[in-house]
């Protein structure tokens, strides 16, 4: 029998080719360039460099404030991520089971997902503002010595809620999308066989919600990290000394504010190296435990 060969065609390439040159330009290349300028130490008007090789990464991982928000980063996104699928979830699973209302309820939530980052921290900061915000005079008034503007746990507060108030209704879109996919059977099944809805959820509606957690999960850790950076720098920016800055926005302070290129860049290559290591273990652990 003749082996039947056929040409190769440049069209799929053509059409691979935009995203391709896409990533090179804006992501392998700036990606590249981090991690030359991580190796060299330049003078504050960037007129020479010299090359340290790791003396940025030893003054990175030896500098209090950069452990600092480090630590605040793992903290922040752990919330943040906890925090909007939890209160997504619960949303999603009530507002599948409203039968009046049901578009005008669904809509209302899913309104945050068309504000920017920054318009939610403008908005947040509003409602916190001293002189004349809501949700300030509203928790002074109940008791509670809030002042986020010196206190670090008050300010840390302030950027969770926002942060996590900006994408619960990007999770919970999804999660209603995975209600709505199970099958009528199965749910009908379900209450035939157990008369507690509570056991009914945990058994057998969010085992089958495994796959949609797990990739709003990843998704949602990827927003703290990188996507909060407009919430922070409208609302806190990084205060109180500090306290609240992530690493994303500690290496915007100390290579655009600060004009510490290597620094920066060090810094920059390190988050890298963190959300890689971070990736994987989600992929190569967590997943295993999500049935699809």
């Amino acid at each position: 029998m003749k082996r039947v060969q056929f040409g190769h065609s440049p069209v799929p390439y053509l059409f691979v080719a935009p995203q391709i040159i896409i990533i090179a330009i804006f992501f392998l290349w700036p990606a590249a360039q981090a991690i030359h300028q991580s190796f060299l130490l330049e003078d504050a008007f960037g007129m020479s460099s010299q090359f340290v090789w790791f003396r940025n990464f030893e003054d990175v991982l030896s500098n209090p404030a950069w452990l600092r928000s480090a630590w605040f980063t793992v903290i922040f996104s752990a919330l943040v991520a906890v925090l909007s699928i939890a209160i997504s979830l619960f949303l999603a699973v009530r507002a599948d089971e409203v039968i009046r209302g049901a578009k005008a309820y669904k809509t209302l939530l899913m309104w945050g997902y068309a504000v920017a980052p920054p318009v939610a921290g403008l908005l947040g900061i509003m409602m916190f503002n001293p002189l004349m915000g809501d949700l300030y005079l509203f928790i002074n008034r109940i008791g509670i010595n809030f002042n986020h503007i010196q206190n670090a746990n008050d300010a840390t507060f302030v950027v969770v809620l926002i942060a996590v108030w900006k994408q619960v209704s990007v999770n919970f879109i999804f999660f209603l999308s995975g209600l709505q996919g199970i099958p009528k059977s199965v749910t009908e099944a379900a209450t035939l066989d157990c008369k507690s809805a509570e056991r009914r959820f945990w058994t057998i509606t969010f085992p089958l919600l495994a796959p949609t957690t797990f990739f709003l999960m990843v998704i949602n850790l990827t927003y703290a990290f990188f996507e909060t950076f407009g919430i922070i720098d409208v609302s806190t920016k990084g205060a109180p000394g500090g306290a609240t800055a992530t690493l994303v926005y500690k290496v915007y302070v100390d290579g655009f504010l600060g004009a510490d290129m290597g620094g920066s860049s060090a810094q920059s290559v390190l988050l890298m190296i963190m959300v890689s290591i971070l990736t994987v273990f989600q992929f190569r652990f967590i997943e295993r435990k999500v049935h699809y």
